[in-house]
């Protein structure tokens, strides 16, 4: 997962540098909606499970998944303005950031401060490789293996290696002689059709039956359920609609409220990253396998929603 997360780096990088999320009243529309997207999910879950005491979940309900998101927009594009696809890229991958920093806070265990520092140090020095516009991968790759070593040894999760990794490695104008451009180009297809599937196949599965829908009608079940189906849309639609109202931010060319909401239903899809969560927040194998259910029963949900709601509601293009 850390190619993954290394990937989604290089993604936040080029919104952040010449992206929509350059323009900074644009880059606030997406950055507050993913901000509600992901606290609204976790007071539910939070809430539902106050009585039991059980908060380990309250991040599983809080990531979007990004690529059957983008999947379902697929779908109705043409019913939606192009400029949803780059909101909704957006929200996804500060949702995964804001997923990864959750991680790192929450879900660290036996932490090791020297161990972190040695890794910082090393970040440190590839940070100035970059200021130096060293473009040679060797000094990057070497020392990032051993970054990645250090933050395991510390206790946090080693996946924000990817992250910290993809913002040293120089990017230059962005353009194609670029080495962050060659890496994204290079990794996108091994992530998209080796490694996300590797996961969902090592990791995804379970043994359905009766009893498991049963426990569906469990505390965690419905924090989970109700955290990525209601909670998710709600608060990007509240969120971005007193954002827009106090003319904090602005909305992209071609959007309008009701596509916003559109797409909360749609980030309401967690999979990959909630289960990535579920497998970290919890120990216990019937725990961590009806959590996969009710991730995998929210998000095929807010998929069926997502493209319902496009497809009654707005009209296709000519």
């Amino acid at each position: 997962m850390t190619f993954f997360f290394l990937l989604i780096g290089f993604e936040i990088e080029r919104e952040v540098y010449i992206g929509e999320l350059s323009h900074f009243r644009q880059a606030l529309l997406p950055i507050l909606a993913a901000l509600g997207g992901m606290l609204m999910p976790a007071a539910i879950y939070i809430f539902i499970n106050f009585h039991s005491g059980n908060f380990d979940g309250f991040g599983i309900p809080m990531a979007t998944d990004i690529a059957f998101s983008l999947t379902i927009l697929a779908i109705v594009a043409s019913r939606i303005p192009p400029s949803l696809k780059v909101f909704l890229t957006a929200l996804a991958i500060i949702d995964d950031l804001g997923a990864i920093i959750i991680i790192a806070i929450f879900y660290t265990k036996n932490f090791s401060l020297l161990f972190l520092s040695f890794a910082m140090i090393i970040f440190i020095i590839l940070f100035l490789f970059n200021r130096k516009k060293i473009n040679n991968l060797f000094f990057y790759f070497i020392p990032g293996i051993i970054m990645w070593i250090c933050i395991y040894k510390s206790g946090i999760h080693p996946t924000i290696t990817g992250v910290l990794l993809a913002f040293v490695i120089p990017f230059g104008n962005g353009d194609e002689k670029s080495l962050s451009y060659k890496l994204q180009l290079k990794l996108h297809s091994p992530v998209s059709y080796f490694v996300l599937p590797l996961f969902a196949v090592v990791n995804t599965g379970i043994l359905i039956n009766a009893n498991n829908f049963d426990s569906l009608l469990t505390a965690n079940s419905i924090g989970i359920i109700l955290g990525l189906v209601v909670g998710k849309p709600l608060r990007i639609t509240l969120f971005s609609w007193v954002g827009i109202k106090l003319k904090i931010c602005t909305l992209l060319e071609g959007l309008k409220i009701k596509h916003i909401l559109g797409a909360g239903l749609v980030a309401g899809i967690g999979f990959t990253m909630s289960i990535f969560i579920t497998l970290l927040a919890f120990e216990e194998t019937e725990i961590i396998k009806i959590s996969k259910l009710s991730i995998i029963v929210a998000s095929l949900f807010a998929a069926l929603l997502g493209i319902l709601y496009f497809r009654f509601l707005f009209k296709p293009s000519v």
